[in-house]
C-alpha cells in the first residue's frame, strides 16, 4: 500500500523569491510527484491565490484590507489552478481543486464528504489541490498561510507525513534571517521546547510563520503524524527530504 504525503506549498515557495508565480517551481513539484507516485499518494495544500492575482490586476487600486484580499483571492484562485493544470498536464499529471474552510472539519457530515471525495480522487490518480475558500473564510488570509489547514487535512486523510515547504530550511535555535550563527534543529519531539525558538519575521507574500507551523505540528502530534519543515526554494526538495539529502526539521512523537 502506498504511503500518503500531504505537501503544503506556501506562497513564498510558489513565487520562488520573486513577485510572480514561478512556473519553474511548479515544474519542479510536478517532476518530484512523478518520481514519487509509485510509492506515495500526494495531496497538495497550496497557497498563492492572492500572489497570482497580483500578476493580473493593479494592486495599487486595492485597499490592504481583508475584503480586498478576499476579492483578490477570488480573482487569483482560478488562474492559479489554471497554471497548475497547464504545467502538471505536461507531466501527465491530473489535478482536481478542493476549496475548504475550517467549518468543513468541524461538521461530521462535511468531514466524511470531504474525505470521501479526496479518497476517490486519489483512487483514480487525481492529485487534489486544496486551498482555503477565502471568499467565505478569512483565517488563512489574516494568519497562517494554510499551515493549520494542511495539518487538518493530514489528520483527515490519515497521512503518514505532512511536509511544509517554506522559505527556510527548518526550525532554528534563533532567527537565521537576523542571526548569522543560528543553528538548524534537526528533530523536535517536544513542542514546548520548539516554542522557545520562535522568532518570526514578516513576509510580503505569505502570512505563515513558525507560530502557525507549530499549530500544524500540534495537530500532527495528536494524530501521530510526522511533520517536516523544508526549504521549498531548493530544487528537488521533497525527494531529497525523503532520502535525507536536504536539511529539514522533523517533528515527531517519541
Amino acid at each position: 500500500m502506498k504511503k500518503k504525503i500531504v505537501l503544503k506549498i506556501g506562497s513564498s515557495t510558489l513565487t520562488n523569491g520573486t513577485n510572480r508565480i514561478s512556473r519553474g517551481k511548479i515544474e519542479d513539484i510536478a517532476r518530484q510527484i512523478v518520481t514519487l507516485r509509485d510509492d506515495y499518494d500526494i495531496v497538495l495544500v497550496s497557497s498563492g491565490a492572492i500572489a497570482t492575482a497580483r500578476q493580473f490586476v493593479s494592486v495599487g487600486n486595492w485597499d490592504n484590507i481583508v475584503e480586498s484580499k478576499q476579492a483578490l483571492s477570488a480573482i487569483g484562485q482560478p488562474k492559479l489552478i489554471q497554471i497548475y493544470n497547464e504545467v502538471f498536464s505536461d507531466f501527465d499529471l491530473r489535478i482536481a481543486q478542493s476549496l475548504l474552510t475550517y467549518r468543513d472539519f468541524e461538521n461530521d457530515n462535511s468531514r466524511i464528504n470531504t474525505l470521501n471525495t479526496l479518497n476517490e480522487l486519489l483512487k483514480h490518480n487525481y492529485i487534489p489541490i486544496i486551498n482555503e475558500n477565502d471568499t467565505v473564510s478569512v483565517e488563512e488570509i489574516t494568519f497562517g498561510d494554510n499551515d493549520k489547514l494542511s495539518g487538518l487535512v493530514a489528520a483527515l486523510v490519515e497521512a503518514d507525513m505532512l511536509v511544509l515547504a517554506s522559505d527556510i530550511d527548518g526550525l532554528f535555535d534563533k532567527n537565521p534571517h537576523v542571526h548569522t550563527d543560528a543553528k538548524l534543529i534537526k528533530e523536535i519531539n517536544n513542542l514546548n521546547d520548539a516554542k522557545n525558538y520562535i522568532e518570526d519575521r514578516q513576509s510580503d507574500l505569505g502570512t505563515g510563520g513558525m507560530q502557525s507551523k507549530l499549530q500544524a505540528a500540534e495537530i500532527c502530534f495528536k494524530y501521530n503524524i510526522s511533520m517536516y519543515i523544508v526549504n521549498g526554494s531548493r530544487a528537488n526538495f521533497l525527494v531529497d527530504t525523503l532520502s535525507g539529502k536536504s536539511p529539514f526539521t522533523k517533528f515527531t512523537v517519541e
